[in-house]
């Protein structure tokens, strides 16, 4: 019963604003971590090993297996910070632990890779599943910080922040390249140090200034059949299972966009002077330039969106922003690849993006089923996140190489039209996901 949950046994009190940041400071590490090893470290890791001819096949199958990892970790170690109090509160143990253990793997991962050898993937890949893995060991208990801390009132704002937070470090990850680019080539290995240290003093700073409070009331202790009986028990409700396919439709787009950026820049973009102004080095700092309009669209729309539908309901700012998102892969196929146009329309997807990770997290927080198991039940909708990695980035991964390799060897298929063909496809992920938000009832 709701009444004898740890969760409802404390009051929540308002949080400051300087409160909101810091709980979700930890976020704009972990912005920083996904946004350098998905845009540029990955992508570039996987051409290196595999090649031209395969590396949509190499990307998507080290996805895969980090993805399905993660699918299984976040809400096993949800539940068990649910029901494991210690001293040091149920969450912030298992991001110390967590963040600790991902650093190890993120070096793994710097100094594995070799030119033009495909047998070191077996070993790449374990390493990017042991990142993957420690990696959802911290953010799948701290994912229930803010319905555990924020009152419901603020969730709106609240989310707001984790949004800006996660847009802002995704800014920094853009930017990153361009500080360790030097005569057109890229240290990857700095980046990966770069990475490391970010995500410790973030994760530092939110556990110092997000102080979880005293609980009176213990939760039943942790039962292994009773979690794997009740594990998907959160999809039975209607408003969260709708709300956890919404958010799947939706990631399902961004990744059949965003992981395949630095190769469409390369193929079809292929210079990178932007209105005479600057030149990008390589397809690296190109993708960088993308983000970085991306990101300026992105921080204003992530933070107003989450206080506009406190207002005026979340379901309208998801219908505007699935829309902004929808235009950008349509524009991709229609227009000449221009090195400007291709950048500017980031603005324009950064807009949608910023708006819709804050709304989506606010509605997620109001149709949780149960306070007792809100790291669980926040761990199964994490798997909206990571399951199209699972199955969105293969797809596209094998859609790109098979019908780039047509161009190449036929005149009735277009050059490169393997990115005309996941890019219509990930706009149709867009306006699914829009049109089934229309399903949950008990969000506005």
């Amino acid at each position: 019963m709701a009444s004898l949950s740890a969760s409802a046994a404390y009051p929540r009190p308002r949080l400051s604003t300087f409160r909101q940041a810091m709980l979700s400071l930890y976020w704009f590490g972990n912005g920083v971590h996904w946004t350098i090893i998905l845009i540029t470290t990955l992508p570039a890791q996987a051409e290196m090993m595999g090649g031209d001819a395969v590396k949509g096949q190499t990307l998507g199958m080290v996805l895969a297996f980090g993805a399905f990892v993660s699918m299984v970790v976040a809400p096993v170690f949800g539940a068990l910070s649910d029901r494991i109090i210690t001293r040091w509160g149920r969450r912030r143990p298992w991001m110390a632990l967590g963040t600790t253990m991902n650093v190890i793997g993120l070096f793994a991962l710097a100094y594995i890779p070799k030119p033009n050898d495909l047998s070191v993937l077996p070993l790449y890949i374990f390493a990017f599943m042991w990142v993957e893995f420690w990696n959802n060991v911290a953010t799948a208990p701290y994912s229930a910080l803010i319905p555990d801390l924020v009152p419901p009132e603020q969730r709106g704002s609240a989310s707001g922040w984790y949004g800006l937070m996660n847009i802002l470090g995704t800014f920094v990850g853009a930017l990153a390249p361009f500080f360790f680019t030097s005569g057109g080539v890229t240290n990857l290995t700095a980046l990966y140090w770069f990475v490391a240290i970010t995500l410790i003093l973030t994760t530092i700073g939110t556990l110092l200034f997000a102080r979880e409070p005293r609980i009176t009331i213990h939760p039943p202790p942790f039962d292994v059949k009773h979690f794997v009986r009740h594990l998907f028990s959160p999809l039975g409700d209607h408003d969260f299972r709708w709300v956890f396919v919404t958010r799947f439709l939706m990631v399902m787009g961004t990744f059949t966009v965003q992981q395949f950026l630095q190769y469409y820049m390369g193929d079809v973009v292929k210079e990178f002077n932007f209105l005479n102004l600057f030149t990008a080095s390589n397809a690296i700092e190109a993708t960088s330039v993308f983000l970085v309009l991306f990101l300026v669209g992105a921080l204003p729309s992530s933070i107003t969106a989450g206080i506009l539908s406190d207002r005026y309901g979340r379901k309208l700012m998801v219908y505007i922003s699935s829309a902004f998102q929808a235009v950008v892969p349509i524009a991709f196929v229609l227009f000449v690849p221009q090195f400007a146009l291709a950048t500017m329309l980031g603005l324009i997807f950064g807009i949608g993006y910023g708006a819709y990770q804050s709304v989506d997290w606010a509605m997620a927080s109001e149709v949780l089923p149960s306070q007792d198991d809100y790291a669980k039940d926040m761990g199964v909708w994490h798997i909206a996140m990571t399951l199209p990695q699972v199955v969105a980035v293969p797809i596209a991964g094998a859609l790109l190489d098979t019908f780039n390799r047509l161009g190449a060897e036929s005149n009735r298929v277009p050059e490169n039209f393997g990115y005309t063909v996941i890019f219509a496809l990930a706009t149709l992920y867009f306006i699914l996901g829009a049109v089934l938000v229309q399903r949950i009832r008990g969000v506005r």
